[in-house]
């Protein structure tokens, strides 16, 4: 028997994802194209049949018709930080784990941040575009030195901790609020409250996921519980803040600056326009969504993302995966084959299959169940002789989804 030649492996990588991902690809063999512009459903639609692995970043959504129709589809990996673009409950029920990079831009973004801290205390977006204009205006009114003020974090996950160590080598205090019960690095101190963190803060830095919870995490009600003469950075998700109650803000005083990256609605690509309530204010940074945008960043994230995919597609490993049950699978041993099954989390399923086994006269090496609420995730390394007559037991069996045979 030859296993699946990796040759007609087809993977599809968007988005000018880093061409270190595409070169780990084609050196292991796969038939990889890398394009440079999101898909949208439509186009999706017209490629994801044929496609084994897709990668994407963070403009490409994938919805429940292109799983529907993404027959071929092993697994999908997300070149950002970020997985809210994937229908991540239907991939699972689907089979297709989905990776991603939750830590390889968190040194870009973090830089960013301070400087913008700098940046905002200055007054820096509005000296660059008076001095710009022919315009003059040499002051030190408004502007401060952040040593000594109150950085103020919410979200203290890999990013916000590492906000919180840079903040503090340039004397900051850092206070910081989080759902989940999280050590502090340093000297930073856990807030009592969200409106507590609002209230002491200087600088307020938004660094969570998106989610309905922290969709409009900081408002109209939120804004008016912030200190007076405070700045607000958002370099997290786009639907966090609302945007017209800060820009509100700005214009009456009550809010000093902003940093802002990310956007409810970004452009397509680089050639359409935008728009946004913060345009024009004083002392407001705007940025097209680049805080992890260094060359550093994608280039870690190609590779971590890439390692992941391959990891999975050559031994069954899930290891990091976002919405799938975790197996950390060894190599497959000499003279020997894996068979890897996702099927429904129900009782009696891994009863029938070791009945299934017996019944060809298989001996098994090994055998790995992970399981979530949904699905569960099997791993058998069993004689090569009877693999695929096993294979297609299995794959007949009411409760199977998914079945794949590993050489």
């Amino acid at each position: 028997m030859i296993s699946y030649p990796k040759e007609k492996i087809n993977v599809l990588l968007l988005e000018n994802i880093h061409k270190d991902a595409y070169d780990l690809f084609q050196r292991d063999g796969f038939n990889v194209r890398l394009l440079p512009q999101a898909f949208s459903e439509a186009e999706l639609l017209k490629e994801i049949e044929n496609v084994h692995v897709l990668g994407i970043r963070s403009k490409t959504n994938i919805t429940a018709p292109v799983l529907a129709k993404a027959k071929r589809l092993l697994t999908i990996g997300c070149f950002c930080i970020g997985t809210n673009q994937v229908d991540l409950a239907e991939s699972e029920s689907k089979g297709i784990p989905v990776f991603n990079a939750p830590y390889s831009n968190t040194r870009s973004v973090a830089e960013l941040v301070i400087a913008e801290i700098v940046l905002l205390a200055r007054r820096v977006p509005d000296h660059i575009r008076n001095t710009h204009a022919g315009i003059w205006n040499k002051i030190s009114k408004n502007c401060f030195e952040v040593r000594g003020k109150t950085l103020g974090i919410v979200g203290y996950g890999h990013i916000g901790s590492q906000v919180s160590v840079l903040a503090e080598a340039m004397g900051l205090k850092v206070v910081y609020y989080d759902v989940q019960t999280v050590l502090p690095l340093g000297n930073a101190t856990p807030a009592h409250s969200y409106e507590e963190l609002l209230a002491i803060s200087d600088f307020v830095t938004f660094h969570v996921p998106e989610t309905t919870e922290t969709t409009n995490l900081y408002g109209k009600k939120q804004i008016d519980q912030t200190k007076k003469g405070a700045y607000v950075i958002n370099l997290s998700r786009g639907k966090v803040l609302d945007l017209e109650a800060l820009a509100e803000a700005i214009k009456s005083g009550h809010i000093a600056g902003a940093g802002v990256d990310v956007f409810p609605e970004e452009p397509e690509s680089n050639n359409d326009p935008f728009l946004t309530p913060m345009q024009n204010l004083q002392n407001v940074i705007l940025t097209p969504h680049i805080g992890g945008s260094t060359e550093e960043a994608q280039k870690n994230i190609g590779s971590e993302v890439a390692s992941k995919l391959l990891k999975f597609v050559n031994n069954g490993s899930t290891s990091f995966a976002v919405n799938f049950p975790q197996l950390e699978l060894n190599p497959i041993p000499t003279g020997m084959y894996r068979i890897l099954n996702v099927h429904k989390n129900q009782p009696g399923f891994l009863k029938d299959i070791n009945a299934m086994v017996s019944e060809v006269g298989a001996n098994i090496s090994s055998q790995h169940l992970g399981t979530s609420a949904e699905i569960g995730y099997l791993s058998m390394v069993i004689n090569m002789t009877v693999g695929d007559e096993l294979k297609e037991k299995i794959e007949r069996h009411p409760g199977s989804i998914k079945t794949r045979i590993l050489y």
